[in-house]
């Protein structure tokens, strides 16, 4: 039977928190809130939780789930190269509503579905989730809805959505941006140095979702890089 545990109140916290840990390790689903929109989450290592995760939502292997991250040393763990601008981009933005998609490290043993080699990293900008992901690691997360829904701003439309499908819900209040996170490909981002160690970057920076991050606050950072929508 789910339970929904108040983050406000201390023990309902400890207990929520542990209880989550334990479920992650089973390969459950657990509900936290982020700084954005409510998350459904697993063990990102976890097949069986993946699939649960994608069945609970009504979607198919061919939209895998990004994966949140508890530090920025984890971003150069999971991928396989990290650009320069995406080292400044997690500097100015993380934690935050930044979702960056990287070439993945061939050598991680998940299957988080049809990625065709990539994954989508975001560290978010919320106690509870910073603290779950400290204890459990990556996590492969997805807005806790249904498919076609509107994400869930609080964990009882969360509840709503997925009932019993979730072994705990962590419930933190209403959601403080209640906007997805801005989603970026960068993928075709190539590095190259020369003799004298000058950066030479070649590739454009795709904006895959439009959220909470504004396209002129990416530019900001990654300049000519971001190729401008049609």
């Amino acid at each position: 039977m789910e339970r929904i545990y108040d983050c406000s109140v201390d023990t309902d916290l400890l207990t929520g928190m542990r209880l989550a840990k334990v479920s992650l390790g089973r390969h459950e689903l657990v509900v936290m809130p982020t700084d954005t929109v409510y998350g459904l989450g697993c063990d990102a290592f976890s097949t069986k939780g993946v699939e649960a995760l994608l069945a609970a939502k009504g979607r198919g292997a061919q939209s895998p789930p990004p994966v949140l991250i508890p530090n920025t040393q984890t971003l150069h763990a999971l991928a396989e190269s990290v650009p320069d601008v995406a080292v400044r981009l997690a500097e100015t933005f993380w934690p935050g509503a930044l979702t960056m998609i990287l070439r993945a490290q061939p050598s991680l043993n998940w299957n988080l579905g049809e990625t065709r080699g990539t994954v989508a990293l975001r560290m978010p900008d919320h106690k509870i989730a910073l603290a779950l992901l400290e204890e459990v690691g990556p996590m492969a997360v997805s807005s806790a809805n249904l498919t076609g829904e509107p994400a869930a701003t609080t964990c009882q439309q969360a509840e709503a959505y997925l009932g019993s499908s979730v072994s705990v819900y962590l419930d933190g209040g209403t959601s403080p941006k209640g906007e997805a996170s801005t989603i970026l490909d960068l993928t075709s981002i190539v590095d190259s140095y020369d003799a004298e160690g000058g950066l030479t970057t070649s590739g454009t920076i795709k904006i895959v979702r439009r959220g909470a991050l504004r396209p002129e606050q990416i530019r900001s950072i990654a300049g000519s890089l971001l190729e401008l929508e049609a």
